[in-house]
């Protein structure tokens, strides 16, 4: 029967976001700790009572109990709950007693209360009350499940949750009206106006915007909320990029889905596969690709249909994405509804698309782009780019399906001529005019001098392939397939075969080596090859290279072994190793020391790693080379000097590959190829040293670690191809054979968003129709931007000098920008060019000011990813948690540079403290008549306001920096802590105060209404009755907090919490304690007094109280105070003991010679307080100087002073 109840119950609302968080001890599991158990609770006096829950109900199937004890502690007995293996119950006397206590006792639910996960069948514990019972228990599903009513229970659990989440729902549509209706967050620039403006990095519309995106967007958002209360004309437009290949691909490849499969698709067709080999006419390689149509079993690769299906479209709509324009007009608009549902601060007049599709933006980007050739920033002409033979373009960052952020690799290729005879599988060469060479490509072109042999793995697949007219290679294919698009090959971009072998074909063959002592060293095997890096071919120098070393020892182990698998010859394995470098500490045979002090075992080690890395780096930076026409210079400087000398003879080619898998998102394998194209001259000196003073300059709203990332990056970033043939965006204006790529138009469109109301306008994406200003794409010249953007004169044109002005005020008055917020991976490349380009088109005044750069969010701890489920698109989230508990929980989930975590259980707290607060302000306000209705006047008044005061100013401060979790700290959490405090201190009602509770209500809605924005605006406009938007409020003003009270309130609060731990021993020891007697000391005694100058004369001296080289602190003490207080030496010394230590805890506080406050009087105002948290009847305060202080006798009063206070008690 359980079974089926809970088959029932999974249907119940099962899809729901929360996680709930049971405190529950750990079970006993330790066999010694359960044994000590089994003997203390068994002893005298000592009890298991009850068996509170239990794991099953079923005596043979439980395993783990939550059993309630009694333990005798002195006259008391105690009771607790321990949590036990039945392994252990089942040793306890009355076990099978207390078992069927328990099952005869199943009683009825009166309530679930809370529960440990919300989908039934991951439940393992829930908190419950039972009927008839005035507390809460904790008690195991299968215990709950046998209980009465439970499943009516859980249904009203659930629908109670539901209840309070949709009650907060219940605020948006509203809210988001009236801002729609006000026109709220349209900004216009005005003069003398305050202005604020944050950007977010538009997002890429190939689909939905996720949580992800949220996290970044929501640091933006709460920005322009924060500043708008401080009353500032705060702007966050945003826009959509569409720029790039990944829409066009997808949209081709859905086209060709149905083309073979049909609309809709049938992928469950199984035919025989059909292979069509199309070769491009830059396509050196064939490229397969399937045309019939087929459907393989065992497939991981997704269709785009089902990825299309999986983003939550309708079937009968999919068809529509095998045009392109069709992602362009649907996603934006998507994305548009979901941010107004996410209750953005975004003035959507400003928005719009890229590409040429929006001819208002294509012109801007054609007045950059010419600028930019203008200035020298864009030059032509072969670089090495990562390239597409498929797409037959480059293929940059934003193309790609795989390797985003991945590089190019340059090696050089040292030519190691073959010598006769030619192994049998290349034979037929011998007589060929042209040369053949191994391939060996190296990083360390200085270390050919001690090369002892070549390495070849022996079940590689190599070839020989025609490089040039008079050279032949062998490598692999793949690196003969990258040479081929570097200009070596006999045909361009077609690689030339001549023969393809194995490795061990060739083992024993004779290469002569330039630089080499040796003149000819053999080609041996080496089986940690990886043929997919490099060219398969490895060059071997054991002097310096721990992996050489460590497989030429090997081999010559295995010498025997190898001739006889490999036909080798003795001979082969006798090469000396040869010193070339000299490393400090590591000598002339680095890589060997290295080896043999690490205790690396085999080629195969992993330490080899750490080795590489010790010889490499130290190599580099400390070696000198001691062999060659460059002995006596150091390896920085001898490196490039050896690598030209080896290109200028014609024994060295460049060759580059990607430092990574790359694949283009047509599925095509990418190589390095010598492109003609455009491209921006990143790292060009003056530039580059300008964008490093922008990074100076600028606001990172961190501890330098953003700064770091971006000065690293600067200095890395040159030459970016800015150009490609495919896809979608703006063509180069003077070459319009090609498009301005992805990340290349992406740069100052920020400057474009202070325009772009004037020229598009509201619902105007594409900029199909002419804009509020009147103002034609055709009329957007290049000298009409360089007026409005630039120091232009003001142009010859039709278009009125009053929009030119306009225009150009409006750029004036949003510029520069405050504020960018982005992922940590945009910095090391959309964030860079960001830079350069600012620094390009505007003076030092117009720079970026501030840049916000956070981790990548996870979802309940674990990376967001569709392919395993833990992925959540913007809508959903809205959906399933609410808008304000989604933002309350982004804004919980962190500042940093760390992956900051969206966690389902900030989302339970954010929906449970935002209606929490819903029903206490209705609350309060109703009973708004019954409170005191005069100005804040005793203690706990006073310290209210104080508390509210610091709480704001705290929370501005963090909110001003971008830290929104330490703003919803103080501005919501601590502000609570404090009205929570008020309230215990007040008692009732009708001691509150209302001046108070009605500041508390007004700030805190203020406060929080840049992250939960509908509740804040709810309780503005329908509880505290406003006429206006409360985002027309001002951020709460505060005066300085009052530190006196609030010093006041730590003294007070101290000596509670002390007390109560005295109490707690004293009653364990003794028994009840009725009276409590509190000693006020108000001046310390003379020599205290002194010898406090006198530690205060030393922090003054030395900043610190502990002892310096030039002075102790005791014997300066000793010599500073009064000569009359001397012979009070052993007591000064321990005294000074004492300060020193309060001072590590409290610092200066701790030399003050009297309290802030008067003791006195906050003891005598604070007693019926500190009597009711102590739970004691009567308190007695007595001062130190009172003549009457029996029991207590002056010496028991020693220890006291200012601000600490003693207690007695009986």
């Amino acid at each position: 029967s359980n079974s089926y109840i809970m088959a029932e119950w999974v249907r119940v609302n099962d899809d729901h976001p929360y996680v709930f968080y049971l405190p529950t001890k750990e079970a006993i599991t330790d066999d010694k700790q359960e044994s000590a158990f089994l003997v203390k609770i068994q002893s005298t006096g000592n009890q298991v009572v009850s068996v509170v829950t239990a794991n099953s109900v079923d005596k043979e199937l439980v395993t783990e109990l939550i059993l309630e004890t009694e333990i005798t502690q002195g006259k008391k007995k105690v009771r607790d709950t321990v949590t036990l293996r039945a392994q252990g119950f089942w040793q306890l006397s009355n076990a099978s007693g207390l078992w069927d206590q328990f099952i005869a006792s199943l009683k009825v639910i009166k309530f679930v209360q809370n529960v440990d996960a919300f989908v039934f069948a991951s439940v393992q514990k829930l908190e419950v009350r039972f009927e008839g019972s005035i507390e809460n228990v904790i008690i195991y599903k299968d215990h709950f499940i046998a209980c009465g009513k439970a499943q009516e229970k859980w249904v009203e659990f659930v629908n109670k949750k539901f209840d309070k989440r949709d009650k907060l729902i219940s605020f948006e549509e509203a809210a988001q009206k009236l801002w729609d209706e006000k026109k709220l967050f349209e900004v216009d620039a005005a003069d003398d106006d305050d202005t604020w403006v944050g950007t977010f990095p538009y997002p890429y519309m190939n689909g939905a915007l996720h949580l992800g995106h949220s996290f970044t967007i929501s640091k933006v958002d709460f920005a322009v909320g924060y500043q708008r209360l401080k009353g500032k004309k705060a702007l966050f437009p945003f826009g959509f990029h569409c720029t790039g290949m990944p829409i066009k691909a997808c949209a081709d490849k859905l086209k060709r889905e149905i083309e073979v499969y049909g609309n809709p698709p049938n992928f469950n067709v199984q035919e025989e596969v059909k292979e069509v080999v199309e070769e491009a006419p830059e396509a050196g390689a064939p490229v397969k690709r399937v045309t019939a149509k087929a459907a393989q079993k065992g497939s991981t690769s997704k269709f785009q249909w089902q990825i299309m299906e999986s983003l939550g479209l309708p079937s009968e709509e999919i068809h529509k994405f095998a045009d392109a324009k069709h992602w362009l007009d649907f996603f934006p608009d998507r994305a548009v509804q979901d941010l107004k549902a996410m209750g953005a601060k975004i003035d959507w007049r400003r928005s719009f698309i890229t590409t040429d599709v929006n001819p208002y933006y294509d012109a801007f980007i054609r007045w950059q782009f010419n600028n930019l050739k203008k200035m020298n920033k864009v030059k032509f002409g072969k670089r090495p780019t990562i390239y597409s033979p498929l797409d037959k373009q480059p293929c940059m960052d934003h193309d790609r399906q795989t390797g985003e952020g991945v590089g190019v690799t340059e090696y050089v290729i040292v030519k190691q001529e073959l010598l006769k005879p030619y192994p049998a599988v290349l034979k037929h060469l011998e007589d060929s005019d042209k040369k053949v060479y191994f391939a060996p490509a190296t990083l360390r072109p200085e270390t050919m001098y001690g090369q002892t042999n070549c390495w070849i793995l022996p079940t590689g697949d190599y070839g020989a392939y025609e490089i040039s007219e008079t050279d032949i290679f062998v490598c692999t294919h793949r690196s003969a397939y990258n040479l081929a698009y570097q200009g070596f090959s006999t045909t361009e971009n077609v690689v030339k075969e001549l023969v393809t072998f194995k490795g061990a074909d060739i083992l024993g063959a004779k290469v002569k080596v330039p630089l080499s002592e040796y003149p000819f060293v053999y080609v041996l095997p080496m089986f940690t090859i990886k043929t997919n890096k490099s060219t398969g071919v490895v060059t071997s120098v054991p002097s310096d290279s721990p992996d050489d070393f460590a497989a030429y020892r090997d081999l010559k182990t295995k010498k025997d072994a190898m001739i006889e698998k490999y036909g080798l010859t003795a001979e082969m394995f006798e090469r000396e190793i040869v010193p070339i470098i000299e490393i400090p500490g590591l000598g002339n045979l680095a890589a060997v020391k290295v080896v043999e002090d690490l205790k690396i075992a085999s080629q195969n080690d992993p330490k080899l790693a750490e080795a590489k890395d010790a010889v490499y780096t130290k190599g580099f930076y400390e070696g000198v080379m001691i062999v060659g026409e460059h002995a006596g210079k150091t390896v920085q400087v001898a490196k490039p000097l050896i690598r030209e000398q080896l290109i200028a003879a014609g024994q060295a080619i460049v060759y580059r590959e990607p430092d990574g898998e790359v694949v283009s998102r047509s599925g095509d394998p990418c190589v390095v190829a010598l492109c003609d194209q455009w491209y921006l001259d990143y790292g060009e000196e003056t530039w580059q040293k300008t964008v490093a003073e922008c990074v100076k300059l600028m606001d990172t709203f961190d501890h330098g670690e953003v700064r770091n990332q971006l000065k690293e990056a600067v200095n890395i970033i040159h030459q970016w191809a800015c150009s490609r043939s495919f896809g979608l965006g703006t063509k180069i204006p003077w070459d319009t054979q090609y498009l301005v790529e992805s990340l290349s138009d992406s740069t100052i469109y920020m400057a474009y968003y202070t325009i772009a109301h004037l020229l598009q306008g509201n619902g105007n994406l594409d900029g199909q129709t002419t804009g509020p200003a009147g103002i034609k794409p055709e009329q957007l010249t290049d000298e009409v931007f360089e007026y409005i953007f630039g120091k232009g004169e003001l142009p010859t044109t039709d278009i009125s000098r009053e929009f030119l002005d306009k225009a150009k005020k409006e750029f004036t008055a949003w510029y520069p920008l405050d504020l960018r917020a982005t992922g940590k991976d945009l910095i090391p490349n959309h964030i860079v060019f960001w830079l350069y380009n600012h620094v390009a088109f505007f003076p030092q005044e117009q720079w970026p000011k501030g840049l916000k750069a956070n981790g990548w969010l996870l979802l309940n701890g674990e990376k967001m990813a569709k392919r395993t489920g833990n992925f959540v698109t913007l809508a959903d989230a809205c959906k399933r948690y609410g808008t304000d508990a989604m933002r309350f929980a982004l804004a919980s989930a962190g500042d940093g540079m760390d992956d900051p975590n969206f966690t389902v259980e900030n989302v339970d707290t954010a929906i449970l403290q935002i209606f929490t607060l819903f029903e206490w302000v209705q609350e309060m306000i109703a009973n708004k008549d019954k409170m005191k209705q005069t100005p804040p006047s005793d203690f706990t008044e006073r310290l209210f306001a104080a508390e509210m005061s610091q709480n704001t100013k705290k929370a501005d401060h963090h909110f001003s920096r971008l830290e929104f979790r330490d703003a919803l700290t103080y501005g919501f959490f601590e502000m609570q802590k404090a009205r929570d405090e008020y309230r215990k201190r007040a008692g009732s009602v009708e001691n509150m105060n209302w001046h108070l509770i009605e500041q508390f209500i007004r700030s805190v809605l203020i406060m929080m209404a840049p992250i939960t924005s509908h509740t804040s605006e709810y309780l503005w406009m329908n509880e505290l009755k406003e006429q206006d938007s409360i985002f027309n409020a001002r951020f709460p003003s505060y005066p300085e907090p009052d530190m006196t009270i609030l010093e006041a309130n730590k003294y007070i609060q101290s000596l509670i919490s002390n007390s109560r731990n005295t109490l707690s021993k004293l009653v364990k020891k003794s028994g009840p304690v009725s009276e409590m007697r509190v000693y006020a000391f108000t001046e310390f005694p003379q020599w205290n007094q002194e010898t406090l100058k006198a530690l205060q004369s030393y922090f003054e001296k030395y900043g610190t109280l502990e002892d310096v080289a030039e002075e102790k602190v005791a014997p300066y003490v000793l010599k500073t105070i009064p000569a009359e207080y001397k012979k009070e030496n052993k007591k000064i010394m321990g005294f000074v003991g004492k300060t020193r230590e309060d001072f590590r805890a409290e610092g200066a506080s701790a030399l003050a010679l009297s309290s802030p406050f008067n003791e006195w009087d906050v003891l005598v105002e604070n007693s019926a307080y500190i009597a009711s948290q102590l739970n004691i009847s009567k308190i007695v305060l007595r001062k130190s100087s009172d003549e009457d202080i029996a029991p207590e006798k002056p010496a028991q009063l020693a220890s006291g002073a200012p601000g600490k206070p003693l207690t007695f008690w009986s």
